[in-house]
This record gives structure tokens, C-alpha cells and sequence, in this order.
């Protein structure tokens, strides 16, 4: 089996490629085929060609891994290992010409991630960790925030579902990428990520890894490790931040739970 710093060799190159390749479509607005695979869930021809690239260059390396990604069927492999990936995550931002888009990929192994990389071609971020090595951005060492309290916090989410956070002074902003949150939340550009709605496997494994290897959490909102590729794909609605402001966050999201009706 290949070790660890060929393996992120690999993805370094295979995601710096997807990234040009999709730049290629980007900015073609009206011209830029693409369609709905089930309401309010948009791809594109380009997520789909980066796609083809991606399963074509890992599995040729790496034919003993598994498959997973959001756009073609998961295969299984014999190594214990598989990428899990997703070619374009964002794409509705991509299709909109915005810059909130990024390719992630991951090498999971007995359901953590243990090699990743997101690569934001549009805003030329290029994020690198492997397990127990750390995470980098462009070659510089990533240390999440040291924010100690929820009052202004910088939280990326859904402005409009996370109202109580803003009422006790959390700063909301809104990015369509689940992967490029939880890169930005690694790199201390943002202080946590609160979400509300379940995501899947793809859209969290690579950045799981960068933001715990720049010393940050991610949980479910329970308090729960992620798991991956063990069976079902969708995964609770994910915590991440610094471990001082994930402790508040998780306790926070308890007491709002049994408030409720």
C-alpha cells in the first residue's frame, strides 16, 4: 500500500489539475451547461468533467481504493482505503460566477480522514494536511481561531437559521461551500461553522481533517465524532471551531434543544 506522503502527493496533484480544469468553465454564466439532479441541487457540466478527471487519475494510481463522490456510483476497494470526493463543491455559487467554490478531496481509512486537500482555485487558496502532520494553506501553517466566547464570534452558516446566534452577538456569514467553511474556519479566517442541515460524507471529510489538524473540533451537534464511508453517506449537520468555542457552541445548541417545544 502507498504511504501517506505519496498519497498526498497524489491529491496535491490531481486537485491543483481539477482546479485549472474547472477554471476553464468558470465565469461562462448562461453558456455553462448544467441542470438539477433533484430540486434546489444544481451540477454542472463542469462538475461533471472534473469529476471523469478526478476518478480517472486517483483510481489509475491507486486501483486497490475505493470511489465516493457526490457525482458518479461509489466502487469499492480492496486497500481499506478510499477517496471521497467532491469535484465542485459550490456549485451554486460556481454557476453564479462567484468565488465561493473549491474542489475537496480525502483519503478516509477505518472511517477517518487521514489525507486531504481543498483546492479554491477562484480565490488561490490551496489547503494540504495529512493525519498527525498538521494542515497548510499555500505553505503556511493553519492554527484556528482562539475565540472564547459565542458574542462576536465570526460564524459561517445560514444567516437566516441562525437568528439566536446573532442575538447574543455571533457575526454571521453566509458561504455556499461546506468544504471552503471548514477551511477557513482551519485557517482562523472565520472563528467556527454552524450548520443546520445534514451534509454528506464528500462535502465534509477533507475539511474534517484540516480543521482538526489545525487544532480545531468538529462534531455533531451532540458532541458525536464523524464518521466515514460506513454505510450511509449523510452525516447530522456539523460543529466546527476552536476547542474553547465548540464547547460553548455544542452547550449552546443543548439549551436551545431543550427549549424547544
Amino acid at each position: 500500500m502507498a504511504g501517506d506522503s505519496a498519497d498526498i502527493d497524489l491529491l496535491v496533484g490531481a486537485a491543483r489539475d481539477a482546479g485549472h480544469l474547472v477554471m476553464d468553465y468558470f465565469g461562462e454564466g448562461s453558456r455553462l451547461k448544467h441542470w438539477e439532479k433533484r430540486p434546489g441541487d444544481p451540477v454542472s457540466a463542469a462538475d461533471m468533467a472534473a469529476d471523469a478527471f478526478l476518478k480517472d487519475t486517483l483510481l489509475n494510481a491507486r486501483p486497490d481504493y475505493g470511489w465516493l463522490s457526490e457525482e458518479s456510483r461509489a466502487e469499492p476497494g480492496s486497500s481499506g482505503r478510499v477517496f471521497v470526493v467532491d469535484p465542485i463543491d459550490g456549485t451554486r455559487a460556481f454557476i453564479k460566477g462567484r468565488t465561493d467554490f473549491c474542489v475537496s478531496l480525502a483519503i478516509v481509512e477505518n472511517g477517518q480522514p487521514i489525507a486531504a486537500v481543498i483546492c479554491a482555485p477562484a480565490r488561490g487558496e490551496f489547503y494540504t494536511s495529512v493525519s498527525g502532520e498538521g494542515a497548510l494553506c499555500n505553505g503556511e501553517r493553519l492554527q484556528v481561531s482562539q475565540q472564547t466566547a459565542i458574542a462576536g464570534a465570526k460564524l459561517l452558516g445560514d444567516a437566516g437559521r441562525l437568528g439566536d446566534l446573532r442575538s447574543i452577538g455571533a457575526e454571521t456569514i453566509h458561504i455556499n461551500s461546506v468544504a471552503l467553511r471548514l477551511a477557513l474556519t482551519a485557517s482562523g479566517q472565520a472563528d467556527g461553522l454552524v450548520a443546520v442541515r445534514p451534509k454528506n460524507d464528500w462535502d465534509l471529510a477533507a475539511g474534517h481533517l484540516i480543521v482538526t489538524e489545525a487544532g480545531g473540533r468538529l462534531s455533531s451537534p451532540d458532541g458525536v465524532k464523524l464518521r466515514y464511508d460506513e454505510g450511509s453517506h449523510r452525516q447530522p449537520a456539523p460543529i466546527a471551531a476552536g476547542p474553547a468555542l465548540h464547547a460553548l457552541l455544542l452547550e449552546h445548541l443543548a439549551l436551545r434543544s431543550k427549549e424547544s417545544p
